[in-house]
């Protein structure tokens, strides 16, 4: 089964919501950034769950169906592996020597380099090159005489970040890319700003202040539905803004001065008419309940086991540590817990059986977690032969054998987010690319 999220992207339509349709729909703006410090080591995903044992596709796409389209893995451009490399020098010096290079040839050349940098680890090619490619790529995003060229140029930024992360890239990508996410002629080319802009703000050394500027810019998507980048109403524009603004949220340890916004924004998306945006939606309201409960310091033990677990306090079933609740998600708990339960229960011939499917797998394990933040996704409380809880029962297959535990909401989201952008390539850079392995550092059971 495909990433839910690509179901989210694989059908347009209307993604109002019941409150904005109350409003008149303008667009609103981010406020400018400030710089702090750190970028974050660890990185990646959202849902790609399978029908019955949990397992992830490879093949998660990077944005809408019509961007696989302009992207596409034409198979007579899969080189042997001996031949990858020279083909990639070749790619790398056209894209720097634009004097005599057409739109076509450009985009057929973004697309192998594309190709190669997806489908390979190749940081010894790609590193010494960073500082001649860097302009080039960009000059198509800016500058770019087809759709197809600043969506591929979009891509390649990705990939060159995934595969040589900078700690100063994103001052100088950010601005392009965010114009581009505004401006640009194409929905399409703004959904591929979009998945850039995180990636660029994740792994180009933006700091805490600009990582949180971007997900406010991507939150004002959100609850403008699309008007912030003057796409009302586009429903893959919304559920892009909405993934990347959790998988930018992964990385952050404190929000709750940020919590309450972002939850009546996506608390008010679940009443969107599009099924999709409501899962995106969902999936960063679990985040949220996962991340108000930390593990308890060493001066906050209990008194007795009965302290144990209380609304305040939980055990984790992953590691046995106590959590404790920080702060309040949500206000209105029993409201929400309403909704999600009717979303989980949902019935209406106006969805269809595949969106209806994935609306009771999602909401019931959001609703899960609400109930109990320590619980992940695909939770499960049967009992093994031991009298334990099974808990998560969501894996994935990982490049030469083994399964991956995916029991915490972060991961989830982080791991998508990887898939997005390498797609089959996931698994090769999984095993041999640390900057992949640093997003997910999970431990991979045997078979």
């Amino acid at each position: 089964m495909h990433d839910l999220r690509k179901q989210a992207l694989l059908e347009s339509g209307k993604t109002v919501s019941r409150k904005a349709r109350s409003k008149t729909g303008s667009a609103s703006s981010s406020k400018p950034g400030s710089r702090a410090n750190s970028r974050p080591s660890t990185r990646g995903g959202s849902r790609n769950v399978s029908d019955d044992e949990g397992e992830m596709s490879d093949t998660t796409q990077w944005s809408t169906n019509s961007i696989d389209e302009l992207v596409a893995d034409a198979a007579d451009n899969d080189l042997p592996s001996e031949h990858w490399i020279a083909d990639l020098e070749d790619r790398i010096n056209e894209i720097c020597d634009r004097k005599r290079s057409s739109a076509q040839g450009r985009e057929e050349c973004l697309q192998t380099f594309n190709l190669d940098l997806t489908r390979h680890y190749a940081i010894e090619e790609l590193k010494p090159k960073t500082d001649a490619l860097l302009p080039a790529v960009l000059k198509s995003v800016k500058s770019g005489a087809t759709e197809r060229e600043t969506v591929l140029a979009l891509k390649a930024l990705a990939l060159m970040l995934i595969t040589v992360p900078s700690e100063t890239i994103y001052d100088t990508v950010a601005g392009p890319i965010k114009t581009t996410a505004t401006d640009a002629t194409h929905p399409i080319a703004k959904i591929a700003a979009i998945r850039a802009l995180s990636i660029a703000t994740f792994y180009g050394g933006a700091t805490i202040e600009e990582t949180e500027n971007v997900m406010e810019f991507f939150l004002d998507i959100a609850s403008s539905d699309g008007g912030a980048v003057g796409e009302v109403d586009n429903a893959e524009i919304v559920v892009a803004a909405i993934e990347e603004w959790g998988f930018l949220a992964t990385q952050l340890e404190d929000m709750e001065e940020t919590t309450e916004v972002a939850m009546e924004t996506f608390v008010d998306q679940l009443d969107s008419v599009d099924a999709h945006v409501k899962i995106a939606a969902g999936d960063n309201i679990a985040l949220l309940f996962e991340k108000s409960y930390t593990e308890a310091e060493s001066d906050e033990e209990p008194e007795d086991d009965d302290a144990a677990n209380t609304s305040e306090s939980e055990i984790a079933p992953d590691t046995g540590e106590r959590m404790i609740k920080r702060y309040t998600v949500y206000r209105q708990r029993h409201q929400l817990e309403q909704t999600l339960e009717g979303l989980a229960k949902a019935s209406t011939k106006r969805v269809s059986k595949k969106d209806r499917k994935a609306l009771h797998l999602t909401f019931t394990d959001i609703l899960n977690t609400v109930e109990r933040p320590t619980r992940g996704p695909r939770y499960s409380t049967a009992l093994d032969e031991e009298g334990r809880e099974l808990g998560s029962r969501l894996k994935i297959s990982v490049h030469g054998g083994g399964k991956m535990t995916i029991d915490k909401w972060w991961k989830l989201h982080r791991l998508n987010a990887l898939k997005r952008l390498l797609q089959g390539g996931f698994g090769v850079h999984y095993e041999l690319n640390p900057v992949v392995f640093d997003s997910l550092p999970i431990n991979v059971e045997d078979d």
